[in-house]
């Protein structure tokens, strides 16, 4: 690890101010340790930001507002994210371990890097860490890598659960800088990797994130986060889906689904949405709108599963939102 200015800011205004090149944001640390550890991440300077009024899970007049400094865990186990968006509580509850859990923040849950075994070794070549040294996971070890979304400069998966279920609900990130505050959908916050993989969001220099909001969408109460992985806790999607379902009777009104562990960030599959649309709720609609599930996927030599193992996904959360009513 090597050394760094370590600074604790009173406001939000005096950590923005603070902010700039080679400095970084710490909450919880679960991933900006490690990667400090790791000397993947060599900040100047290191702002800790948990004194920062950044808490609270609040009701507004558009939903739920999510403040960055919630630990994963209160989110998890708060009654009114459990009564109105399961998806949500599910995906936290799958993510880590419960220690970490314990630790880690909203934010920081949603800004952590992704979780490629050659991003992590700084031996080796990553447009992520070192733009135009390479992408050794396109030939090389590649079966947790992405689907959707991937170029020819990166094919990195996108690690976080809870972005998946938020993305599906059409949820919006608030941000705070030096020029004021704005607030942008968190499906458009993520960037494709392209020739710029280095750039994974739409956050500008100093920026912080402050809170999310997920809108008011009272059917999100029948909601539904699957994640298929090689072990039953404390690893990352091969697969999962992030599912909700409008009803008229044994009609889909509306659906909303979104998959992670395959693109190069959450990923919304609005195809499915339009083909489940009108539709009856059954097991042969979630098989015919799932075969839509993988359009564009572009498989390498160890993940040429994921595909069939996305469109299943799918289909077996549709299955067990049934399950549920």
């Amino acid at each position: 690890m090597r050394a760094y200015v370590f600074e604790r800011p009173g406001t939000v205004d005096d950590a923005v101010r603070r902010a700039g090149s080679g400095t970084v944001f710490l909450a919880g640390g679960t991933t900006l340790v490690d990667l400090l550890k790791l000397e993947v991440m060599a900040p100047d300077r290191v702002l800790d930001i948990n004194r920062l009024p950044l808490r609270g899970i609040d009701a507004t007049g558009g939903g739920l507002r999510i403040g960055a400094l919630e630990r994963m865990s209160d989110v998890a186990a708060d009654s009114r994210v459990r009564r109105g968006y399961p998806m949500l509580s599910q995906a936290l509850e799958l993510s880590a371990s419960g220690q970490l859990r314990n630790m880690a923040s909203i934010g920081g849950n949603l800004l952590q890097r992704t979780r490629c075994g050659y991003f992590r070794d700084v031996s080796t070549p990553c447009n992520k860490r070192r733009p135009g040294s390479g992408c050794p996971a396109i030939k090389g070890e590649n079966r947790m890598h992405a689907v959707l979304g991937t170029s020819g400069s990166c094919v990195a998966t996108h690690p976080s659960d809870l972005a998946v279920a938020l993305v599906a609900l059409d949820a919006r990130v608030q941000l705070r800088g030096r020029d004021g505050i704005r607030t942008v959908e968190l499906r458009d916050f993520y960037l494709l990797p392209g020739e710029t993989p280095h750039r994974e969001h739409d956050l500008r220099p100093g920026e912080l994130v402050t809170g999310v909001v997920v809108p008011d969408l009272d059917w999100a109460q029948r909601s539904v986060y699957l994640k298929i992985r090689d072990r039953q806790s404390y690893e990352f999607a091969l697969s999962s889906a992030a599912v909700a379902i409008r009803r008229d009777g044994d009609t889909i009104v509306e659906a909303r689904v979104a998959v992670g562990g395959i693109g190069t960030r959450p990923w919304r599959l609005p195809a499915v949405e339009q083909a489940l649309a009108g539709r009856p709720a059954a097991e042969a609609t979630y098989v015919a709108a799932a075969a839509n599930a993988a359009d564009g996927a572009r498989a390498l030599r160890h993940n040429a599963f994921k595909p069939e193992l996305m469109r299943r996904t799918v289909v077996r959360a549709l299955l067990e939102l049934e399950r549920t009513r």
